[in-house]
C-alpha cells in the first residue's frame, strides 16, 4: 500500500512529475515486484501447508528475484547520479537530466537487470540434484539450491562473484563517488540552512542505499566458509519484507513533496 501511495501520488501531482520522482516510481514498482514474487508463496506455505512448488515455477522465481536484485543495482546507481547533477551541477541540472536521459536509464536498468542473471538460472536449471527434493528456504533462492546439488556448482558460485564484479561493484562504486562529492559540496555552502536544506534532498535515497547494499552484500557477496542457510533466510526476510515496506515510509516521512501531495490528495473536495 505504501509503494502504491507513492506511485498514485506521482501520477496525480502534476509537481511531482519530475525525475527524481520518475526514478522512485520505478523502486515502488520494484518493491512490490519482490513482494508479489516471494510472499504469497510464503503465505501459502504458512495457511495451506502447500509446501510445493514446480521445477519450472521455482527457477523462475529465482530467475525474477535475481533479475529484480540486479535492476535495483543500476535504479539506486541512477538515483544517485540524479542527486549528483541536482546538488553539484543545480544550474545544468534540466539540461542533462532530461526526460530522454531518464527513460533511457530506466529502459537499461530493466533490460541489463533481466539479462544479467539469465546464466545463472539455465546453469542451476541443468544440474543434477539428487540429495533432497526439500529446500531450506522460504523461496527458490539459488544458495539454497545449490546446497542440493551433486553437480559440480563452483562455476556458479565464482559467477556470483563475477557477476558483483560487473553489476554490483561498479554500482557500488559509482553511487560512492557520487556522494562523496555530493557531500563535500554540501560542505561548502556557508549557511546552514542551506546545508540541511541540500542534505534533506539526498538523506532518503543514501538511507535506502545503506539498508539495500548492506542487506545484498551480507546475502550474495560472504565467502563460502561463512554461509549459514539460517542466516540466509534472515537476510533474505529482512530483504523481502521489510526493505519494501520501509521504503515508501522513509521518502515520505523525510520528503515535503510526497507529504503535501497526500494533503492536497485527501483535502480535495469532489466536483459537484
Amino acid at each position: 500500500m505504501g509503494n502504491l501511495t507513492i506511485i498514485a501520488l506521482t501520477c496525480l501531482d502534476p509537481h511531482l512529475h519530475t525525475p527524481m520522482y520518475f526514478f522512485l516510481c520505478n523502486l515502488s514498482f520494484l518493491d512490490i515486484s519482490y513482494t508479489s514474487l516471494t510472499l504469497p508463496k510464503l503465505l501459502d506455505i504458512f495457511l495451506r501447508k502447500h509446501q510445493r512448488i514446480s521445477a519450472v515455477g521455482c527457477f523462475t522465481q529465482m530467475h525474477l528475484f535475481l533479475a529484480l536484485a540486479s535492476a535495483e543495482f543500476l535504479l539506486l546507481t541512477a538515483m544517485a547520479y540524479d542527486r549528483y547533477v541536482a546538488i553539484c551541477q543545480p544550474l545544468h541540472y534540466a539540461v542533462i537530466i532530461n526526460q530522454r536521459l531518464c527513460v533511457l536509464m530506466v529502459i537499461g536498468t530493466w533490460v541489463v537487470g533481466f539479462l544479467d542473471p539469465v546464466t545463472h538460472t539455465v546453469l542451476t536449471s541443468h544440474f543434477y540434484y539428487c540429495r533432497s527434493n526439500e529446500i531450506n528456504h522460504f523461496f527458490c533462492d539459488f544458495s539454497a539450491l545449490l546446497t542440493l546439488s551433486c553437480s559440480r556448482t563452483q562455476v556458479v558460485e565464482h559467477m556470483t562473484y563475477i557477476a558483483g564484479a560487473f553489476v554490483a561493484f561498479p554500482c557500488f562504486i559509482t553511487t560512492l563517488t557520487s556522494y562523496v562529492y555530493i557531500i563535500s559540496t554540501i560542505l561548502r555552502i556557508r549557511s546552514t540552512e542551506g546545508r540541511h536544506k541540500a542534505f534533506s534532498t539526498c538523506s532518503s535515497h543514501l538511507t535506502v542505499i545503506i539498508l539495500f547494499y548492506g542487506t545484498m552484500f551480507s546475502l550474495y557477496m560472504r565467502p563460502k566458509s561463512m554461509q549459514s542457510l539460517d542466516l540466509n533466510k534472515l537476510f533474505a526476510l529482512l530483504y523481502n519484507v521489510l526493505i519494501p515496506m520501509f521504503n515508501p515510509v522513509i521518502y515520505s516521512l523525510k520528503n515535503r513533496e510526497v507529504k503535501g501531495a497526500l494533503r492536497k490528495v485527501f483535502n480535495r473536495k469532489p466536483d459537484c
